[in-house]
């Protein structure tokens, strides 16, 4: 005889995402659904045990909590609600992004943070710490160049100090180190030797020249990019931007034969500084990697470190050993002489870090504007806190340099722009 089965002691299995049947599709708002139970069986037929039974009481609105609830009888998980709207996706995503979250009449608010409610004050800020970062630098640089005029060696001081604070960084995980395998080291060697040499050729022309003329002569690198990448590279330059490098070429060539301060030494130390850079330029486009930025300036300081050691060490190695430590600190003491060396290889490796930065919360026009108004503004601050005599003819060629430079790179930035926009449309389309 075939068993029976008690039905009371039995169980009813549910599937598991609640059907359609039980969700109300008259009254659906954004905020609410209405959920309505309804028995399982027609009133004729239906059993007393049913786990949901019939109910008469207008439906309640409520809130998901995110907690499960069951009910007996039932193995379906539901979320439980009730009639608080709280919205529990906003407050984890606040909480994810590091606002405050505050509660008001049972309901989550979000404040947002000092850097999403004034964004133009954050990023004027950047501004101000990477120009400010950059003149006292490239001052407090030829101070120690004024006592202690041994460029390749401040060079590795330099690189070595920014070293120090990378590997500092790493070790406190901010940021945690990426990887590096052989085919990433063949790849950054050569963007690093170009960043060593034009590096080193930067400050052999500070130490013997005045700052102002050497940023003058560096106004230049634009117009040795544009050559690269048409020449070298192939890409085709507009005749607009051959146009706009006129006036820098211009300027440069007056403001170098009047320059007080003119030497063979420093402006060939510059003009070299700028073709290592322009290749700095061409290795990096092929060296991207998926690696972060700042890693990526990580292991370049520490290959270019490498590459700056034998010079300094052959060039200037038996001077400093004979005099120049000791003459140094003769006339300024050890003390100062050691922390002079220490902050202009820190602040050259914040500036270069906080240019970065600051690049990548700006559209490529304010980019290139900004680099412009760096350069007038350590032309401007170096003349004052040195001093510098500079004639007129030299003053007008230095702003008509600037001026050229400006056209060009705000020109370059609207082509940029346009390809940017063009290949988004084509993607979009396809």
């Amino acid at each position: 005889m075939a068993s029976v089965i008690n039905p009371v002691a039995s169980s009813i299995k549910t599937p598991r995402n609640i059907s359609s049947l039980y969700l109300s599709h008259s009254k659906v708002s954004p905020s609410y659904i209405q959920l309505k139970t309804r028995s399982l069986v027609s009133n004729a037929t239906r059993l007393a045990f049913s786990p949901f039974p019939e109910s008469k009481e207008p439906p309640v609105k409520l809130g998901f909590s995110g907690e499960p609830l069951r009910f007996s009888g039932c193995s379906q998980q539901i979320r439980r609600r009730s009639a608080v709207d709280l919205p529990v996706s906003s407050a984890a995503a606040a909480d994810a992004e590091g606002r405050d979250i505050e509660f008001s009449d049972g309901n989550a608010k979000t404040s947002k943070s000092f850097g999403d409610k004034f964004p133009v004050l954050v990023t004027g800020f950047f501004f101000f710490m990477w120009y400010f970062l950059n003149v006292i630098f490239n001052i407090l640089n030829k101070k120690v160049y004024n006592y202690f005029p041994y460029p390749y060696f401040v060079s590795v001081v330099h690189l070595l100090v920014g070293v120090v604070y990378c590997l500092i960084s790493w070790g406190f995980g901010l940021p945690k180190r990426a990887p590096i395998n052989k085919e990433l080291l063949a790849l950054l060697t050569p963007v690093a030797f170009c960043h060593a040499l034009g590096h080193v050729m930067s400050n052999v022309s500070f130490a013997a020249v005045a700052v102002s003329f050497t940023h003058t002569i560096k106004a230049l690198e634009p117009f040795f990019n544009a050559s690269a990448s048409q020449f070298i590279l192939g890409h085709q330059i507009p005749l607009s931007l051959w146009l706009s490098l006129a006036p820098v070429v211009i300027g440069v060539s007056m403001a170098s034969l009047t320059e007080l301060s003119f030497n063979w030494t420093g402006f060939i130390s510059a003009m070299i500084s700028n073709i290592a850079f322009t290749y700095r330029s061409i290795y990096s486009k092929k060296a991207m990697t998926g690696m972060d930025s700042t890693n990526v300036y990580a292991y370049i300081s520490i290959i270019a470190l490498l590459f700056c050691i034998p010079p300094a060490v052959i060039i200037e190695g038996p001077k400093l050993m004979q005099y120049g430590f000791r003459d140094a600190i003769a006339k300024v003491g050890l003390v100062k002489f050691l922390s002079d060396l220490f902050w202009i290889g820190m602040f050259y490796h914040l500036y270069n870090q906080l240019a970065t930065n600051t690049l990548e919360r700006v559209a490529p026009l304010t980019h290139a504007v900004g680099n412009v108004l760096k350069r007038v503004f350590v032309i401007g601050f170096s003349i004052v806190v040195f001093g510098n005599r500079i004639s007129t003819q030299t003053g007008i060629g230095t702003a008509i340099a600037i001026a050229g430079v400006a056209m060009y790179s705000m020109i370059k930035a609207n082509i940029e722009e346009e390809k940017r926009k063009a290949a988004a449309l084509a993607s979009s389309t396809s």
